[in-house]
């Protein structure tokens, strides 16, 4: 993730493409879900108190509900932005590459922590998966994206695969809310 995130948001920088630079950050946002994800489950294995581990797990699904709704924000803002002003980056076939690369991958381990939840069933895994979901969706879209801008020269392709993302970005961000919520109101 961390190699996606410096080759995409290095690329989206370069081709001036916001989504490039969009999916970079939701690589970012799936290290940092993955980071609180670890921090929650090395917590368990410590042997903390169930209480506070189910507290700690609440936290977590929290912080990732929050990373998608900010993302959906990003999303919105680039779209638009890009709309609006016109600006037209330039093709990149390394943008394209590393869209692919994550379009193969992320299914992949999506499916890997779907497995792990099954034994551990923890909410914030769920949330964490959700996270994994998004990111092979965004792969999906910049894929689609920078390709009709490199070999067709659709620029504004780019900042339409980014408005579509909000349908499966804000259903996901919707749901981890609610999760997250629903956790809250349990602890009450």
């Amino acid at each position: 993730m961390a190699i996606e995130a410096v080759v995409a948001i290095g690329a989206g920088v370069l081709a001036r493409s916001l989504l490039l630079t969009a999916f970079g950050l939701d690589s970012v946002i799936e290290l940092i879900s993955g980071a609180v994800l670890g921090w929650r489950l090395q917590y368990e294995l410590s042997g903390r108190p169930a209480a506070r581990v189910e507290s700690l797990e609440g936290i977590a699904t929290g912080i990732s509900a929050l990373l998608l709704v900010l993302l959906c924000g990003y999303l919105v803002f680039v779209g638009l932005a890009g709309v609006i002003s016109r600006g037209k980056p330039d093709g990149s076939p390394i943008g394209v590459g590393v869209a692919l690369a994550a379009l193969i991958v992320m299914p992949l381990l999506g499916v890997a922590k779907r497995r792990a939840n099954r034994v551990i069933e923890s909410a914030a895994l769920r949330a964490d998966i959700v996270e994994t979901a998004t990111c092979a969706y965004m792969a999906a879209a910049t894929l689609v994206g920078t390709a009709a801008n490199l070999w067709l020269g659709w620029w504004w392709a780019e900042y339409a695969a980014a408005l579509a993302l909000l349908y499966f970005v804000g259903r996901e961000a919707r749901e981890a809310v609610v999760s997250a919520r629903g956790r809250d109101s349990d602890d009450d």
